[in-house]
């Protein structure tokens, strides 16, 4: 008899093309595989839920009942529920009774119960055993948070932190198994909560989509290109691109920087000129990796591993990374990619890499035999399924 599992996720996990749907779609697929799937689960609009019927058809009839609710009510009154509440506005932004409904009745049939992102846990039956993957340190991201930006947004974003701090710790203590992406963010969280339960599953890849020659070189005009891609909207990313053109670019001639990625926000589009491209979404970032003469990295606020350094380590490509973007990947700098922490320490990295097309490439090919050595997603994934139901574990012994 098959296992019936109920997965629970912050956002519909299809199409893979942001970080978190990437990492979620993988493990619902992998954990398909053991059974039937039921999935509750939020959208960002109506749009991102009209994905449904293509995530059924992806699974090939192992998906069963599903409940997607479409998000409603902007950030700003998630807040004022949450200062009323006394919670963290990760929780309220993510409140819904008609989901904490469909979730306490497929939980009550279903032998195992996996959730992803922490502020997923609030609709955990009482007594429930599940196992959650809460991916990153979401309250270590908030202190990096607070550290800059205005006065009242250092408070929010400190006054999340300690709130999520809380919750998390709370959430672990109720947990059979808590995941995260990467073993620095497992040592951190144990660190911090004092869990013993605290289990590193990694993201991989999917090489045979990411791999050298599988796209023709988008067209961006001549001379050496730097790429940077991801979802152009949110904080690090943006962080990341604009300390890259203002404090990397200038001191690297001739050089240009293509910001790849859907929604760039307003200071991104700011950045337009003769040297900065800012694309937009494209129809397949492949075709701006295979272009790339490397791919930068420049995170400055990072959690976790970065799918965006391993596509480009995938595709073959040279990566320059900064320490918080390279942190969690198993790799060696140097051989396999570029890390490098400061500005001036970034212009020298780079203008060495443009000035030896040899060694770019044998950077890139080793890269790329990097990927193919550990990071395939059934590898990653191996634990997964004792984890979620332990009498696997004990089959296989």
């Amino acid at each position: 008899m098959m296992a019936e599992i109920l997965f629970v996720a912050h956002r519909i996990p299809y199409p893979p093309d942001r970080g978190d749907k990437i990492r979620s779609w993988h493990m619902l697929r992998h954990l398909a595989q053991l059974g039937t799937v039921h999935l509750a689960c939020f959208a960002d609009d109506a749009a991102d839920a009209a994905h449904l019927p293509a995530l059924r058809e992806a699974l090939g009839g192992r998906l069963g009942e599903a409940l997607v609710e479409v998000r409603a009510g902007g950030q700003a009154a998630a807040g004022a529920r949450a200062l009323i509440a006394g919670k963290p506005v990760s929780l309220t932004a993510f409140g819904s009774r008609r989901l904490g409904d469909f979730v306490a009745r497929l939980a009550a049939r279903s032998d195992a119960l996996f959730v992803f992102s922490g502020q997923m846990a609030q609709y955990v039956p009482p007594g429930a055993r599940f196992v959650m993957d809460f991916v990153d340190v979401d309250s270590a991201k908030f202190e990096a948070y607070a550290e800059d930006g205005s006065l009242p947004m250092r408070w929010v974003n400190r006054r999340e932190a300690v709130r999520l701090a809380d919750f998390e710790r709370a959430v672990a203590a109720r947990a059979a198994a808590c995941l995260f992406v990467s073993e620095a963010e497992a040592a951190l969280f144990r660190a911090r909560s004092g869990a013993a339960n605290v289990h590193a599953v990694s993201n991989g890849i999917d090489l045979d989509f990411f791999r050298p020659g599988v796209a023709e070189p988008a067209e961006a005009g001549e001379g050496p290109l730097a790429v940077f891609t991801g979802q152009m909207d949110y904080r690090p990313n943006v962080d990341a691109a604009c300390w890259f053109a203002s404090e990397v670019l200038p001191r690297v001639p001739g050089l240009r920087f293509a910001i790849v990625g859907r929604n760039p926000a307003p200071e991104l589009r700011a950045l337009a000129s003769d040297r900065v491209i800012v694309t937009g979404e494209v129809a397949d970032v492949r075709g701006w990796l295979a272009r790339a003469d490397f791919v930068a990295a420049p995170l400055r606020i990072a959690r976790g591993i970065q799918n965006k350094v391993l596509e480009a380590m995938a595709m073959g490509r040279p990566v320059v990374a900064t320490p918080a973007a390279f942190e969690g990947i198993e790799a060696e700098p140097g051989r396999d990619l570029l890390v490098a922490a400061t500005a001036g320490e970034q212009a020298r990295a780079i203008a060495a890499l443009l000035a030896d097309l040899a060694g770019a490439d044998a950077l890139g090919a080793a890269a790329r035999a990097r990927m193919e050595d550990g990071y395939r997603w059934d590898r990653r994934l191996a634990p997964l399924g004792p984890l979620v139901l332990p009498g696997l574990g004990k089959a296989a012994a």
